[in-house]
This record gives structure tokens, sequence and C-alpha cells, in this order.
């Protein structure tokens, strides 16, 4: 791979949610964005989603871990064998985040996966953030900075990505670079679609509340939510980062309320915990760019919109698409790790210093 121009790159993400895979080509030099190319996704089968859900919380080794990752780079492989790209960024499938304990696991083989497509897989992008006393988490900051540069923003703007987890990007585009001083802030801000999803999969057997309508038409319950809301992580200061089912004790208290009024509760806790986020970012922002499935979900957009005092618009109100930010992202990162860049500072997963990160798979 050319160590220096604009290159095209494939990146993929599997996120908390377990719906599917996403992949989207890009082209980039590390810290400019100058084109988009195609996206695809391959959505996982109910039982591919099943092996996932029962693996969640695992740790390699462990008994269903190895027919997780086949789920998962099976996925990858077949929805990757056709698409454009001199370098694959694969994230692969987190079941269990725990930094400052065991680490962070992403299931796949990034060298089995260069070994199918013949092509060069960046992988492991967590791990050496992890190691080095970092929260492994968010890693697209340092793409939203560059977003922000393509889409023209002038002052301080958040990307709120609203995926199983919440996590926020504050950024200032007039700062020199994505880790200059006070150029960004990133943490996670609470759960947002994983447990809504989780209790609409286990009561009715549907994947999501579609379009919040169950939630909108329910009451949220102020009890659990002022318990939620008391949890030390919101009074805790950034960096932090969370895993898909740290909060399993707000989902075990709603088990006794009415369906709509359950969703209400667990929509208002992603909501608040966004709101709270942003008590902690330097400045106020001109907007907040919502990307992830939480910006179809017309009742959080709203909730959110109600309570914050800047705009909150869909990232696509500014040219882009929330379907395929994630997978991008990767293919972002995915050039700055073959190329020494950082992936993460101090004011993203609060490791010490800008550090790069990933390991590179180069096909046999």
């Amino acid at each position: 791979m050319d160590d220096s121009g604009p290159v095209w790159a494939l990146g993929t993400m599997s996120g908390t949610s377990l719906d599917g895979v996403d992949a989207a080509a890009i082209l980039t030099d590390g810290e400019r964005v100058l084109d988009f190319g195609p996206g695809a996704y391959r959505a996982y089968s109910d039982n591919e989603r099943g092996v996932l859900h029962g693996a969640l919380g695992l740790w390699p080794g462990a008994p269903g871990v190895a027919a997780a990752a086949e789920v998962v780079q099976d996925a990858h492989r077949d929805l990757l064998a056709d698409l454009p790209g001199a370098l694959i960024g694969f994230h692969g499938q987190t079941l269990a985040h725990d930094p400052g304990g065991r680490g962070t696991h992403q299931a796949g083989d990034g060298a089995a996966l260069a070994a199918a497509l013949g092509r060069p897989v960046v992988w492991d992008f967590r791990s050496a953030d992890v190691a080095a006393g970092g929260q492994g988490a968010p890693l697209a900051p340092a793409f939203h900075f560059a977003l922000a540069g393509h889409v023209g923003a002038r002052g301080p703007v958040v990307f709120l990505n609203l995926g199983g987890v919440g996590n926020l990007t504050w950024l200032d585009p007039a700062c020199d670079g994505p880790f200059a001083p006070g150029a960004m802030l990133a943490f996670d801000t609470g759960p947002a679609n994983a447990p809504l999803n989780d209790m609409m999969r286990a009561r009715f057997g549907q994947a999501m509340d579609r379009d919040g309508a169950l939630a909108a038409s329910g009451m949220p319950s102020r009890e659990v939510l002022h318990t939620f809301l008391g949890l030390p992580f919101f009074a805790a200061p950034p960096p932090k980062s969370l895993d898909r089912d740290a909060f399993a004790q707000l989902v075990a208290a709603v088990t006794g309320l009415p369906d709509a009024d359950a969703a209400a509760t667990l929509a208002e806790a992603a909501v608040q915990g966004v709101v709270r986020g942003l008590a902690w970012c330097p400045r106020p922002a001109g907007r907040v760019l919502v990307t992830g499935g939480g910006r179809r979900n017309r009742h959080i957009m709203a909730r959110l919109s109600a309570e914050l005092v800047c705009p909150v618009i869909p990232v696509e109100d500014v040219g882009l698409d929330g379907d395929l930010l994630e997978a991008q992202a990767f293919a972002f990162l995915a050039v700055r790790a073959a190329r020494g860049l950082p992936l993460s500072g101090p004011c993203t997963t609060g490791v010490a210093t800008p550090l790069t990160g990933g390991r590179v798979s180069c096909p046999t």
C-alpha cells in the first residue's frame, strides 16, 4: 500500500445491537476524508444473532466464543468479497469490554479474513489502548474530526452515536488536529438501543421499537430513572466507556412495568445519559449530529430536541450516511494504523499520550 497518498480503504462494523455487518469504502490519507465509496449491509440471521447473543460477556476460550467468531468471519467474508478497497479495517464483534480488568474482546480473526479475501486487514484496534491504560473506546473521534472538516463545520459540534451503547464526540474543528490540546472530548454516555432492543425481543420477538412508537405511548418510571441516574458512572468524569450489558440492572428494573412504560423508561434512560454527558463538554456545541440506529427512533430524537438547547439533527442533514458512518470510521482508522498515526489519546480513551494501534495481517 502507498504509504503517503490517499487510498481507497474498506471498513466494517458489527455493532452491539447485533443486527448485522455494515461495510463502506472511503478515499483517505488517514487525516482527511476525500471521497465516499460504496457501502453494503449483511444482516445476521435469527440463528446467527442467537449465537452471538449467547456469547455476549464471554472471553476467549469460553464455550460459544469460537462459534460466535465463525459467524462473524463468515458474514464479513460474504459481504466484503465483491467490495473495493486496497486495505480492510475489520472491527469484529465486541463480546466483552472491561478496561482496567480483563481487557477487551472482539470476536473474529483478521489474519484468517486476510487469507480468505487476499487483501491486507487491519484488526484488533482496541487492545493496545487498553494495555496502555486507556478505555479502548470510543475510537471513532479521529474520524469525526476529519468529517467536521469535510462538511465545513466552523465551530464546536457534537457527533452523537446511538448504537447499542451511546457515545459522543465533542470537537472544535478550528484546532490543528484531532489530538491537539482542546480539540476533542469523547466518551460513552450510557445505554442507547441495546436495552430497548432486548426488551422488544424478549416481550414481542421484535428486533426494535420501530420509530419509537411504543415508547412514545408510555410514561417513563421516575423511580427507575432516579435510581439509574444515581449510578456512579454518571458522576464520573470522562474518559469512560461501557460494555453493552453494563446496565443489566436497568433492564431488570423495568420487568414489572407495562410494555409501553418499560419502553418509555428505557428510551428516557438513553436520552438522560446524553444530557448528562453533554454537561461534561468544554463549551456548548452549535449542533448535535446524530448517527447510529437511534437516529431513526423518532421518540428519542424528539426527547433530545426537547432537552437540548442546540439543534439535534441526523447526520444525513449535513450530507453524511448514518448507516455507514461507523464502518467508514474503521476504514479511516485502518489507514491511520497502517501509517502509524494515533487512533486514541487522553481526550478520547484516557490513554496517557496519543497512541496508534491495530494489527496488520497480510494475505499469505
